[in-house]
């Protein structure tokens, strides 16, 4: 009985085996008398046979057809010198492409020799038309580095000389690089690169008055030198946005005229310093009233920033009077400007200035 048992077992085994395959031929089976016995359902497999190879051969073409192709290339972001080649790269790459087959991939590569544009974003519109959206990482500073000049962008790429301007501030590497970075790597440092987060954060219209940046050996940290010889107290990179906003706050209010340097290490706690000759009077009590001050370095960024305001004051301050001669005397504002003010540069980004710069009274640190 037991050799009965163990020869059968085998067979057993391989029964359970090919029971799976028998129920797939099975319906394999069902189906084709399914389809044997329905008229319809078989010319209807036949035609989908048939239809499947045209519509896929017929959509291939139709995306390499001239139907689809690009006729009309727009392209938006650009500024600058570089703008018409950029535009020229884009429209070059696109006139290639058809709306139903668009290569972002060769639009990229057509402006990689540009290291002003950070990213191409291309929409296209059925049947002819293309948009492009170019995204710029514009110059924020005139970088030297082994006695040669470029424009470096605010997160420390390199864009070379070609986009130099005598409106950028100066910076210098104080690393000693020994050869410049080409254009499209990025320069090391961390105090360098601190220092072009700082610029990079500036409005629009206040970054043209920036001259440099320096660390302040007087332990004020970072420090951003106007053209017009007024000092600016950042200290750090944290907040570069709410500093700058809080800098044009207390540009806007009168009772600045006269400073030599602003200090907005804390945007919340802005001071205005005033050496002992301009400082303001002790009957300036008010930031409506006019400080009893001869022109002052502030003057020229002051004149187009209060219209940001709709000619009020941003930040409300109480002025001391005078000190004995030789002293500093320090103005603190209280700024209303909330926490959130490290992405809204909305008052100063659009403050223009139409006065001719101020002489300078005071000589950044180190200069």
């Amino acid at each position: 009985m037991e050799r009965s048992i163990a020869a059968r077992s085998p067979v057993s085994s391989l029964d359970i085996l090919w029971r799976p395959f028998e129920a797939l031929g099975s319906l394999a089976r069902s189906s084709f008398q399914a389809i044997s016995r329905h008229r319809r359902l078989r010319i209807t497999l036949l035609a989908m046979l048939v239809a499947l190879p045209l519509l896929t051969g017929g959509w291939m073409l139709l995306r390499k057809s001239s139907f689809t192709a690009v006729e009309h290339v727009k392209v938006s972001g650009l500024y600058g010198p570089q703008a018409q080649a950029i535009e020229a790269a884009l429209n070059g790459a696109a006139s290639h492409m058809s709306t139903l087959d668009v290569h972002p991939a060769a639009l990229r590569a057509a402006v990689a020799s540009f290291p002003i544009v950070r990213a191409v974003r291309a929409i296209p519109s059925f049947p002819h038309g293309l948009r492009i959206e170019v995204a710029e990482q514009p110059p924020v500073a005139a970088l030297t580095i082994s006695g040669q000049r470029t424009a470096v962008a605010a997160d420390g790429v390199v864009l070379g000389p070609a986009l130099l301007s005598s409106s950028l501030p100066a910076l210098t590497d104080s690393q000693g690089a020994a050869a410049q970075p080409q254009p499209g790597q990025r320069v090391q440092g961390q105090s360098l690169l601190a220092e072009l987060t700082v610029l990079g954060a500036a409005p629009r219209r206040l970054e043209r008055f920036a001259a440099r940046v320096f660390t302040s050996p007087g332990g004020e940290g970072l420090t951003v030198a106007m053209h017009n010889g007024l000092l600016v107290y950042f200290g750090d990179t944290v907040r570069p946005h709410a500093k700058w906003l809080s800098l044009a706050r207390v540009l806007a209010d009168s009772t600045s005229a006269g400073a030599v340097y602003i200090d907005v290490r804390v945007p919340e706690r802005p001071a205005a310093g005033f050496s002992s000759a301009s400082a303001p009077s002790a009957s300036t009590t008010s930031a409506g009233q006019q400080a009893t001050t001869p022109e002052s370095t502030v003057a020229a960024l002051a004149a187009g920033l209060t219209d940001d305001t709709n000619g009020e004051p941003a930040a409300s301050s109480s002025s001391t009077s005078a000190p004995a001669s030789g002293s500093t005397a320090t103005t603190e504002a209280a700024s209303t400007a909330p926490a959130e003010a490290e992405s809204s540069t909305a008052a100063a980004g659009t403050a223009t200035t139409s006065e001719p710069e101020a002489s300078a009274t005071a000589t950044a640190p180190g200069g």
